[in-house]
């Protein structure tokens, strides 16, 4: 029963992140509430063992449909790998629990932003092009990078955003340049819990087949109905995050 619920659980959250991020929002809690008396750190290296794959296979999907501007895109990632890896080591040795009541307010106007900016990222039009756009996507993969290995909630959403935002993407290209960003921010985690002996293989194997699928079937929809539902599913997931990570921070 326990296999099934998390792997329904992974099912879904490789759906929502395959599109615009946030499926941790979904297995993360999932988990915490299947295995209470879990050590957390394990349940973060299955998590992770599993979301991998997922946007692994998504990355693979959108680079068949959509324009992946690799020149930037591969610096970004290998700089997300790298910061990713800095941020779970200093996780650590350091609380990121200051972070908890400043997280809601940085997606609150993230999706302000987005909300009366009805224009942002309806057409790819980038901004930039050569070394200053390879320099600016490492930036923002290091960046994010950083942060989804010592804290992690909305990574995906706060990729899409900065690359619409930033760079001049539309939301289906930057969601396409978050999932290959991710994938390597998530292998990168992924070796320090491995290495540290937090994560349960038995439980991986079956969630990781549940994400994968999840995260064909959004891919799908998002490369069908092209940046309009995408932007629509961005602002839908970052209202949930707003609302899980305001509840987390204020009443929990």
């Amino acid at each position: 029963m326990e296999l099934l619920i998390v792997s329904l659980a992974s099912l879904l959250a490789g759906f929502v992140d395959s599109i615009v991020g946030g499926g941790g929002l979904i297995l993360v809690p999932a988990l915490f509430a299947t295995f209470p008396a879990a050590h957390p750190a394990t349940l973060f290296g299955t998590n992770k063992g599993a979301s991998v794959w997922g946007t692994g296979f998504a990355t693979w999907q959108f680079s068949r449909r959509v324009e992946m501007r690799w020149a930037a895109l591969l610096p970004a990632a290998a700089a997300g790998f790298v910061a990713s890896f800095a941020g779970a080591w200093l996780v650590t040795v350091v609380s990121p629990d200051y972070l908890r009541k400043l997280l809601p307010a940085v997606l609150l106007a993230v999706l302000i932003y987005t909300v009366f900016k009805k224009e942002l990222g309806r057409t790819h039009a980038p901004l930039f092009s050569g070394a200053k756009e390879a320099w600016l996507a490492a930036a923002i993969g290091g960046v994010i990078g950083f942060y989804d290995g010592f804290f992690g909630p909305g990574t995906g959403s706060f990729l899409v955003f900065l690359f619409v935002r930033v760079l001049g993407y539309d939301f289906l290209s930057a969601s396409a340049a978050a999932k290959l960003i991710n994938t390597a921010t998530n292998v990168a985690a992924l070796f320090l819990f491995v290495a540290k002996g937090h994560i349960w293989w038995h439980f991986v194997l079956a969630m990781a087949l549940a994400n994968v699928a999840g995260s064909l079937l959004g891919t799908r929809l998002a490369l069908k109905h092209g940046t309009g539902f995408v932007r629509v599913f961005f602002i839908l997931v970052v209202s949930a995050l707003i609302l899980k990570t305001g509840y987390d921070a204020f009443l929990r």
